[in-house]
């Protein structure tokens, strides 16, 4: 009975926080003229147009004050916290402001890559890092890597209406669900569903066609999240498998961040082959070949979330199973992976742009 009071305490904490969400989002659109809730740098390359308001990111920081907030008023004995989350609120905070930031007065990209490797640092000062290798510091340098790599390939994700949000929620939602699974910790769950609630309620605003955007803040506070949280419950899971542990994880990595990862590297890869810089928006993402194709962006929002709900599925199942997980899984999962890169890859390099 205790355990059904449980579920039900965090089903109804869930929908208060969707019904609250939806109206803060309410409340910074209607209030985005008077407070020029707006990105400063208007004449970059983008998809579609900057004058709208970029507040959903704000409302991401607040849902997750308010949880924190619960949390706190729920848990009662406070010295029972893990330190380690004073480290992971101090990286969001530090990620949401630095991109707020960069909406409002236009940083340059050498200060935001040097924030994103201090919250990277924080998390190894806060134990919180990737153990790949034997060799202590190729484990540092390589948490800072991917620190800033995913914190990157979110931001550059939100290139069209709903596209980093849908994607995002697939992978809260695997989140969410290895805490279920492993009896990991409260407060991760209350996060969780926190910034799961916030982005549903998001999509009321930002499904084509949008009306606000989550902007840079809500972009570096979502990758900061995801990957401080990949760190812990992907990066660190337990291995199941007959192989290294560095591989079994790697190859988890690629599953649950399927399209960021996919995105990210079609990007960079192309605009290196034309010798251009990877760190200056365009209009040469993944999302935007299957546009040109004909695709329209409420379609590709769809198709990008079913892509990768299917992707963290199977690797909740690998996870997951029991004992040593049956090779035609493995096998599947990795053709699922390859195939939807070869496919998006491919389309970015047949397809025509347009002007």
């Amino acid at each position: 009975m205790i355990y059904i009071n449980i579920h039900i305490s965090f089903f109804i904490y869930f929908f208060t926080l969707l019904i609250v969400s939806y109206f803060i989002h309410q409340f910074f659109l209607a209030k985005s003229t008077k407070y020029n809730i707006r990105k400063a740098n208007l004449n970059g390359i983008r998809w579609s147009s900057q004058t709208k308001p970029i507040s959903g990111g704000i409302t991401f920081f607040v849902v997750l004050l308010i949880s924190s907030i619960v949390y706190l008023l729920y848990e009662k004995n406070i010295t029972s916290i893990n330190p380690t989350n004073i480290y992971i609120g101090v990286v969001l905070i530090i990620a949401f402001l630095m991109g707020l930031a960069d909406d409002m007065i236009n940083t340059s990209p050498v200060l935001k890559f040097a924030v994103q490797v201090a919250c990277a640092l924080i998390l190894i000062r806060g134990g919180i890092f990737i153990s790949i290798s034997s060799d202590f510091y190729f484990n540092i340098f390589f948490t800072i890597f991917w620190v800033t790599s995913i914190m990157n390939a979110i931001n550059m994700l939100d290139n069209m209406d709903a596209i980093a949000s849908v994607v995002s929620i697939t992978v809260i939602f695997g989140l969410i669900c290895q805490n279920i699974l492993t009896d990991g910790s409260n407060i991760d769950l209350f996060v969780f569903l926190a910034l799961l609630a916030s982005l549903i309620s998001f999509l009321k605003f930002n499904l084509h066609p949008s009306r606000i955007y989550m902007g840079d803040g809500g972009s570096q506070l979502l990758g900061a999240f995801l990957g401080t949280y990949g760190i812990i419950y992907f990066w660190k899971s337990p291995v199941n498998v007959n192989i290294h542990p560095s591989l079994f994880h790697v190859f988890i990595i690629f599953l649950v961040f399927l399209i960021p990862i996919i995105d990210s590297i079609t990007v960079t890869l192309n605009r290196i082959l034309k010798k251009k810089s990877p760190f200056v928006g365009g209009r040469d993402h993944t999302t935007h070949f299957l546009n040109y194709r004909g695709i329209s962006e409420p379609k590709i929002a769809i198709m990008y979330f079913l892509i990768n709900i299917i992707s963290v599925s199977l690797a909740l199942l690998i996870l997951n199973t029991t004992r040593l997980i049956p090779v035609w899984l493995s096998i599947f999962s990795l053709i699922y992976g390859i195939f939807v890169f070869l496919i998006l890859y491919i389309n970015t390099r047949i397809t025509k742009p347009m002007s």
